[in-house]
């Protein structure tokens, strides 16, 4: 029976880890039939929006702060810093606020954990009691590739969606939408910000790889905001999607960036491998 929560706890923690930076993916909808206005005004948006795709992308890092929840299965906060100049890296505290996965998190001894992203792997460190159940040792480690083995084919999904969790990818994936707009100038934390908004239809999407992380994420409609600083920056996103497992609501703020990253792979003594945990599932141990 221990063996199995092990094992269930870690598809699960996956899953949810996955999505502290889960990237809008949004496509053309042009069924309103846009005015020449219209079109210049869509137009310096997406420029816009491609200065800050490359100003985002050329920081290389930056500090990271998000909320996500995600129907009765749970709400959780992020909070650390991410590198992506070569491959994904960073390590980020993750809390489960809310939900049942929380309750799980609870009955194990804690619902805050550290994760570290390196580039070929994902680690999630827990706490005491969950160690006790397996073997002793505290981290899950989850290869990207292994992640393919998840169950529905949801895995490779995963997998690409870790190894892309920076804030360069949010705009140029909004940058796909054909109705982003330019709703105004705001302030985000105290700093002029520049905010744009774009929406999509998973039965609209016509770009193939697009589509495939929208259905393999069971999102069905999404809305995407982004916020850009004066260095044309990106400072702040927000997503809301309807999704086949309950509605998701997700809020990133970006700061600090150019900082520098550090993320210490575990100890092996003290890792579980994940892939191995899978090859169990269907034991009894």
């Amino acid at each position: 029976m221990q063996g199995r929560t092990v094992r269930r706890v870690s598809l699960v923690l996956a899953a949810a880890t996955a999505l502290t930076g889960v990237a809008a993916c949004t496509s053309p909808d042009s069924s309103d039939g846009p005015g020449k206005d219209d079109r210049a005004a869509h137009g310096r948006s997406v420029e816009a929006l491609r200065s800050a795709e490359r100003a985002t992308r050329r920081a290389g890092s930056a500090r990271v702060e998000s909320t996500t929840t995600m129907g009765s299965l749970m709400s959780m906060t992020a909070d650390g810093a991410l590198g992506w100049s070569d491959g994904i890296t960073g390590t980020l505290t993750i809390t489960y606020t809310g939900g049942t996965l929380a309750d799980t998190m609870r009955r194990l001894g804690s619902t805050s954990m550290e994760a570290r992203y390196l580039p070929d792997a994902y680690y999630a460190r827990m706490g005491e009691k969950f160690a006790e159940q397996a073997g002793g040792k505290h981290w899950i480690r989850y290869a990207y590739q292994d992640l393919e083995a998840l169950a529905g084919g949801s895995g490779a999904h995963l997998g690409d969606q870790m190894r892309t969790t920076t804030p360069n990818q949010s705009v140029k994936l909004l940058l796909a939408s054909g109705d982003v707009r330019k709703v105004g100038e705001e302030s985000v934390r105290g700093r002029p910000a520049t905010h744009y908004s774009g929406t999509v239809a998973a039965a609209d999407v016509t770009d193939p790889a697009l589509k495939k992380q929208l259905t393999e994420a069971g999102v069905t409609t999404e809305t995407v905001d982004i916020w850009i600083d004066e260095r044309h920056l990106l400072v702040k996103k927000v997503e809301k999607a309807r999704m086949t497992t309950g509605r998701m609501t997700q809020t990133a703020h970006y700061g600090d960036y150019g900082v520098r990253v550090r993320a210490q792979r575990p100890v092996l003594s003290d890792t579980g491998d994940f892939e191995d945990l899978m090859r169990k599932r269907a034991g009894t141990s």
